[in-house]
């Protein structure tokens, strides 16, 4: 008690008690505020994350406030100010980093991405992603430097830091595949859109789609449910396939080999009538058409559309199923098959030497010693 003078202890308490009275008002707003926001969601978020940093915002503030008044010693007085300073600038922190994420929840809720026409929407979600998280990195930035700045040999080191977005550039020219290099095409992405969260892309040989977009990188999610993580200036400065840059419609392809004798125009007739009867076709394509011949079989390719690329795969494997199905049923002559023509050989027959060959066989037969008619010798 040496620290505080005879006539300050009141004051303490005093003190004390409006710290007190501020941190119920601070309770009493927040059992109100859920019955408040007509959102309950949104409501019950603000209360579940904001709460906290709030009443520690308002705590340290009215400390602050009442500091002067218990007249403390100055030495302590001075070094009370600044950790509470201190403590009140990391908390705005915290409630600010807190308040943008539930802003941005809101906002991601608000635009439903489960619907046919959802490119309004991801690109909505990509923009306030990436803008939240540059938001939450710029207060972070933004409270440290304050926090150094209220250190007098700090202060150097605080203006270094509220002067770094001058030299950005600099720095993004001379590493371009730095860590600002990344940021600087995370925010690309975010404006210029090449690609938008929940599109369908083929990258790196992988058909996936957009999971995640940071300020940093990008995460693919692959069919088979494996995660392709990439740099933000990968998808600056490489090629890739969006297959819903402007809609999330496509086409799909089927191919089948078939005979040459297939008729194509009951086949034709039969796929028609198997698009229509499946849920997932869209109404816009459906084609079927011979595109190839081969030494064996005919190529018939069929296109058919659908609203999604998911909804296209399960088409065309639906498509192809049926149709061979159908083949097998009605024109099973129609299935690839061998040919192959079979040559009896030539009979063989009695050659010219044969004659020749048979009287010296006749004559090498004949009784030694009997003298045939032209070997009689004249008298």
């Amino acid at each position: 008690m040496d620290a505080i003078s005879g006539a300050g202890l009141s004051r303490v308490l005093t003190s004390v008690g409006v710290v007190v009275a501020a941190l119920l008002v601070d309770v009493t707003v927040w059992r109100l505020l859920p019955r408040l926001v007509k959102d309950r969601t949104l409501g019950e978020e603000v209360y579940t994350r904001c709460r906290w940093p709030a009443r520690t915002v308002v705590a340290l503030t009215a400390m602050l406030l009442v500091l002067p008044v218990a007249r403390l010693r100055p030495g302590l007085r001075g070094t009370l100010f600044h950790l509470l300073l201190l403590l009140l600038v990391a908390a705005a922190a915290w409630l600010a980093v807190r308040v943008v994420g539930v802003a941005e929840d809101a906002l991601m809720r608000h635009y439903d991405v489960d619907v046919p026409d959802n490119l309004r929407a991801r690109r909505a979600r990509t923009q306030v992603r990436v803008l939240g998280r540059l938001v939450t990195v710029a207060v972070v930035v933004l409270a440290a430097a304050s926090m150094l700045l209220t250190f007098p040999q700090g202060r150097a080191i605080g203006t270094s830091l509220l002067a770094s977005a001058g030299i950005a550039g600099v720095i993004a020219g001379i590493a371009a595949r730095s860590t600002v290099g990344n940021l600087i095409a995370g925010l690309q992405i975010a404006f210029a859109e090449p690609i938008r969260l929940d599109d369908a892309v083929v990258v790196e040989g992988e058909w996936g789609n957009i999971e995640e977009i940071t300020l940093t990188y990008v995460v693919v999610r692959i069919w088979d449910r494996r995660r392709l993580v990439l740099p933000c200036s990968y998808f600056v400065e490489h090629p890739i396939e969006n297959w819903t840059r402007y809609t999330a419609d496509i086409i799909g392809t089927v191919f089948l080999h078939v005979d040459y004798t297939t008729p194509v125009g009951e086949v034709r007739a039969a796929f028609e009538q198997i698009v229509a009867a499946s849920t997932l076709w869209n109404g816009q394509t459906a084609v079927l058409q011979v595109v190839d011949t081969t030494q064996q079989t005919m190529v018939l390719r069929a296109l058919v559309s659908a609203d999604s690329a998911p909804d296209a795969w399960d088409l065309r494997c639906e498509v192809r199923e049926r149709l061979l199905a159908w083949l097998q049923r009605t024109q099973p002559q129609a299935l690839p098959r061998l040919r192959a023509e079979l040559e009896a050989p030539a009979p063989a027959g009695p050659t010219a030497d044969a004659p020749a060959d048979g009287a010296e066989a006749a004559r090498r037969s004949a009784p030694a010693g009997r003298a045939g008619p032209d070997d009689a010798t004249s008298p």
